[in-house]
């Protein structure tokens, strides 16, 4: 299919190619003056939402952000070459309380709006051409133009740029899983591998039967919600009334707590001036050495100074009244010192060590803690729960606020490096992104009715004897045996095991990928790169599936969207592209 005039796929048509069709809007009149553009969107799923925040969900389903903390428009925070084009957050585009946590299907309507005002906006010549099916194949050589394959079709569009925005993406089961599913199949047990919870057939989970959850982010939170209250249990108060339809989740992970809670309180007063030790300068130093460098050595230290620098000066300048020095002092003693030397200055500093910045302990509470039993282990983390749900909704800890400032800060600084690993993201969700306090205190609740029982950190699962048994270094020769097994977590595909045909291809095909199997891509403005490093010039690639993968393809207004930063860079070189081929065929 060629009309002759200059084109584009887009590859997504979820949050993130939404966001990049909002980018084009808002440049073309800038960068296009062509005769015409037109735009092919590629997507089975609707355009907006996408496939997670499709509209038709269970509305049990909550978003893990305050309405007032969504939007999908930029501020004057983005740093970008393009025009800030304001719009509603989601609070105020739904008419909600700023504070609630909305149900996905209310966002999926949101981010149907936000597409179909993008296709608004732009000029009258660039026209979009929805295709509701899947693209298969990219292929093409460098310097012509590129061939996109979609499902049911039997000739390719033609294109002079593709935009794969795919997004989240499925995979094939790695060793592990492959040999649990085998031996479940043998043995007449349930399975259910790594997976997005509201696609996932529950139905084989039987009432009253123990079920094996390894898992304990968000994912496990959408398994509680859909496992409880999706069969007809309700909440009374502090209580859990069950309908009798609920399987026994016995639940564990690395760490074997869920993620800390959402923080309760809003900002007051002067924020710590960040970025102040990971910054574009840090950033640019360590781009500039011979060979790449490692997480733990190179960049997690600068990370620690910064959090520490961020929780510090929210502690002197909002309470004062714990500290033993002045601000001045320690703040030029912060700077000048490293590891030890800090850790020093801190304890002289700060007295009551529950005012000290301890990682380790955010990371792994569970280190260390050792249970005689089970059922020592159930009060023993119920009253780690609501000691977390305590803190982090109280402004007399704001530091934990100020943190979480600090973390959104560095992740817009990563996403220059590339692949930092899989343990930063991790880290990130577990501290930054945790679940609302309702679902937490909804947990407590399930786990004193005996619903949900806590298994442990380092949960290690086996197959034998015709049952899955969990184990965890927290209750040391303790076991649970069940018929099911549940991986709550999302897949984590790289591009030789994703069930993405056209990303599986591309890589085949020569594109570069990380040694933690992302798509390699110019972190300048998101070209797909050759394995020789060359960028290719007529494709781009945004999103998870990518070593520029960002916190979000939509973020808390002002704070900088590294996504929509990506995503205008992304659009610019796209248009400026598209207009320089417009003239050269015009001519």
């Amino acid at each position: 299919m060629s009309t002759g005039r200059p084109s584009l796929v887009i590859v997504g048509a979820g949050p993130r190619g939404t966001g990049l069709l909002e980018r084009i809007a808002a440049n073309a009149a800038e960068l296009y003056g062509g005769s015409g553009l037109d735009i092919h969107v590629v997507d089975p799923y609707p355009p907006g939402a996408g496939r997670i925040w499709r509209e038709e969900q269970s509305p049990l389903l909550w978003m893990n952000s305050e309405a007032r903390d969504v939007t999908m428009f930029t501020d004057e925070s983005v740093d970008m070459a393009g025009p800030v084009l304001e719009g509603p957050t989601l609070d105020v585009w739904a008419g909600l309380d700023g504070q609630t946590f909305a149900g996905r299907s209310r966002q999926g309507a949101y981010l149907r709006w936000v597409y179909e005002r993008a296709v608004a906006a732009l000029p009258p010549g660039i026209r979009v051409h929805r295709h509701a099916c899947r693209a298969l194949r990219v292929s093409g050589p460098r310097e012509g133009r590129q061939q996109v394959w979609l499902e049911g079709r039997p000739r390719p569009l033609l294109t002079d740029l593709v935009a794969l925005t795919i997004g989240h993406l499925d995979a094939e089961l790695d060793t592990e899983q492959s040999r649990l599913a085998a031996y479940a199949t043998e043995h007449g047990l349930v399975h259910l591998p790594p997976d997005f919870t509201a696609d996932s057939d529950l139905s084989a989970l039987a009432p009253g039967e123990p079920v094996l959850v390894r898992g304990f982010g968000l994912a496990f939170v959408d398994l509680m919600v859909l496992l409880t209250e999706g069969r007809g249990g309700r909440y009374e108060g502090d209580s859990y009334l069950p309908s009798g339809r609920e399987p026994i989740l016995y639940v564990g992970s690395r760490r074997g707590v869920p993620y800390h809670s959402k923080i309760g309180y809003g900002w007051e007063g002067e924020r710590p001036p960040l970025p102040r030790f990971f910054g574009p300068a840090e950033v640019d130093a360590l781009l500039a050495r011979s060979e790449r460098p490692d997480f733990r050595r190179d960049v997690w230290p600068l990370i620690e100074k910064e959090l520490g620098f961020a929780q510090y000066h929210r502690l002197f300048a909002a309470h004062p009244e714990r500290t033993r020095v002045a601000w001045s002092d320690f703040e030029e003693r912060y700077a000048a010192g490293s590891g030890a030397e800090i850790r020093s200055l801190v304890a002289s500093a700060v007295p009551d060590p529950a005012d000290h910045l301890d990682l380790a302990a955010l990371d792994r509470p569970l280190d260390g803690v050792r249970h005689a039993s089970y059922d020592d282990l159930q009060d023993g983390l119920r009253t780690y729960i609501e000691d977390d749900m305590r803190r982090r909704h109280d402004p007399s800890h704001s530091v934990d606020l100020a943190v979480f400032h600090g973390l959104l800060s560095v992740y817009g600084q990563l996403v220059q490096l590339g692949d930092t690993g899989p343990w930063w993201h991790g880290f990130f969700s577990c501290v930054a992104s945790g679940p609302p306090g309702p679902r937490l205190r909804r947990m407590l609740a399930l786990s004193r009715a005996g619903i949900l029982r806590f298994v442990g950190a380092d949960m290690t699962v086996t197959a034998e004897d015709g049952v899955f048994r969990a184990g965890s270094s927290t209750v040391p020769g303790a076991t649970v045996e069940a018929r099911a097994l549940v991986e709550a977590r999302l897949p984590h595909p790289t591009v030789e095991r994703t069930r993405d045909v056209l990303l599986r291809e591309l890589y085949a095909d020569g594109a570069a990928a990380t040694p933690e199997g992302l798509l390699a891509v110019d972190p300048a403005d998101g070209r797909v790169l050759e394995r020789s490093g060359t960028p290719h010039p007529r494709r781009f690639a945004l999103g998870p599936h990518t070593d520029a993968r960002g916190s979000g393809a939509f973020t808390r207004p002002r704070t900088g969207g590294p996504a929509f930063r990506q995503n205008d860079a992304t659009a610019r070189a796209a248009l400026t592209f598209l207009r320089a081929l417009s003239c050269h065929v015009a001519a």
